[in-house]
């Protein structure tokens, strides 16, 4: 236990010297490799930083990681996987087309909430919205929207899961937050003509 309360010390003493770069460097690269922990990333910011700053930072890298990861997808995948959908004919390719079309599709406030869910795995979302006809300003807004509740479940859970999931408080707060943004992506929705 002291071993691992010693590499969280140095972690944290480490992002303070370096300063909020740092913070924003370790969530980019959870963007290209997600097998890194986004959880406990936004977890050292916050506690680095400070719930305010290191949220704002958080915020803001997780979402640049996502939409760099969806553009990569958009731009150098999407021609293809196109290409190879309209040449081939079997049986699942034509299941493969079945979920593109229901991506392509999906209405704005599912994709907020797809986007705000804390275990929703975001290199999926990303990869399918690249690959998809998902308008850019639509799939930005989504993000922009839902990663505010992610970003506030890890950084203010993120220290100690367990014990913040038996807190009621806590589940509230975060209930409030997918309504939030349920609510919030129905208004955007409707304003820029998203749906």
């Amino acid at each position: 236990m002291e071993i691992v309360e010693g590499v969280i010390h140095n972690a944290i003493h480490i992002l303070q010297n370096i300063g909020p770069i740092s913070g924003v460097v370790l969530i980019l690269l959870e963007s290209i490799f997600p097998v890194l922990p986004l959880a406990v990333f936004i977890a050292l910011n916050v506690t680095s930083f400070g719930y305010i700053f290191g949220f704002i930072i958080s915020w803001i890298s997780t979402c640049v990681g996502c939409l760099m990861s969806f553009y990569f997808f958009r731009y150098f995948f999407r021609g293809k996987l196109e290409r190879y959908l309209n040449h081939k004919k079997s049986k699942s390719i034509k299941q493969a087309k079945k979920i593109k079309k229901k991506i392509d599709t999906i209405s704005f406030t599912n994709l907020v909430l797809i986007t705000a869910l804390p275990f929703t795995p975001a290199f999926l979302i990303n990869i399918a919205g690249g690959l998809s006809k998902i308008s850019k300003e639509k799939f930005t807004f989504a993000l922009l929207i839902g990663k505010l509740s992610i970003v506030y479940f890890w950084g203010y859970i993120g220290k100690s899961f367990i014990d913040s999931m038996m807190d009621i408080g806590t589940i509230i707060k975060i209930c409030l937050l997918l309504i939030g943004a349920y609510v919030l992506s129905k208004i955007i929705g409707k304003k820029m003509n998203l749906e």
